[in-house]
């Protein structure tokens, strides 16, 4: 049965002490769930941020991390170093990584990899721009972006992998795919994956949407069958909009 996931990426935002309390918050507040509820503070807050849910079924998980294991590598960070402060979630080609810090689809691929060997659980990001969206060409890019940086995988290493899809048009822009938009894309993901594995691979793992999730639409998003979950971004970081975000699955 697919884990039905309200992942939070605080993307580069809040400082040590902000992360503090809003863990506090969103600790005292969280609803009785059987989703996986995940956050993904900075780097320099992880450490933090896995001492104080210690206590909590909320996961820590990474923004990002490089594909060597070490290294003249300045400013990244290694699967071995997330694993050794506890933290073994990572989300892999969000669209910023891909637009701001020109992440290609070998790239990734080769970071799927490193996480993989580390037995690292990955939160893949994909989707479509505007332009690929208007001119009707989103499901070939989509199929391109996952062809390209998972297709070549073992059947057995989709278990520790988890989609994301973010049309990047509704990402930050207060624009949000429909509910029946998000749900035609996540059938056609899963209709992609069983024509390149089988249909036991495609309908165990879970998908999630991530492009301006709020209270607000939560509901209507994840209430439709392909759907399973959220990666959220502005509305994880107030403690009351993500705990209704949860609540809506």
């Amino acid at each position: 049965m697919r884990s039905k996931i309200v992942a939070g990426n605080w993307k580069m935002n809040k400082n040590g002490t902000e992360t503090e309390a809003l863990l506090a918050e969103l600790s005292a507040k969280l609803p009785d769930t059987t989703a996986e509820v995940m956050v993904a503070p900075t780097f320099v807050n992880l450490v933090g941020a896995v001492r104080s849910l210690e206590s909590s079924t909320i996961e820590v998980i990474a923004q990002n991390m490089h594909y060597a294991e070490n290294g003249a590598f300045t400013g990244e960070i290694s699967a071995d170093m997330l694993l050794n402060v506890g933290v073994d979630t990572v989300l892999i080609g969000h669209s910023e990584r891909r637009a701001y810090f020109g992440e290609t689809d070998d790239i990734l691929a080769k970071k799927v990899v490193a996480a993989l060997a580390k037995n690292m659980r990955i939160i893949f990001c994909f989707g479509e721009e505007l332009e690929d969206r208007k001119s009707d060409n989103h499901f070939n890019v989509v199929a391109s972006q996952l062809k390209n940086a998972l297709f070549s995988l073992e059947a057995s290493a989709w278990k520790n992998i988890v989609l994301a899809y973010e049309p990047v048009w509704a990402i930050g822009t207060g624009e949000t795919a429909s509910p029946e938009q998000a749900q035609e894309m996540h059938a056609f993901i899963r209709k992609t994956i069983t024509e390149a594995f089988d249909a036991t691979i495609a309908n165990n793992v879970s998908i999630l949407y991530g492009g301006s999730v709020k209270p607000n639409n939560a509901v209507e998003i994840f209430s439709k069958p392909d759907v399973d979950g959220g990666l959220i971004g502005g509305a994880a970081l107030v403690a009351d909009d993500f705990v209704a975000i949860i609540k809506a699955i």
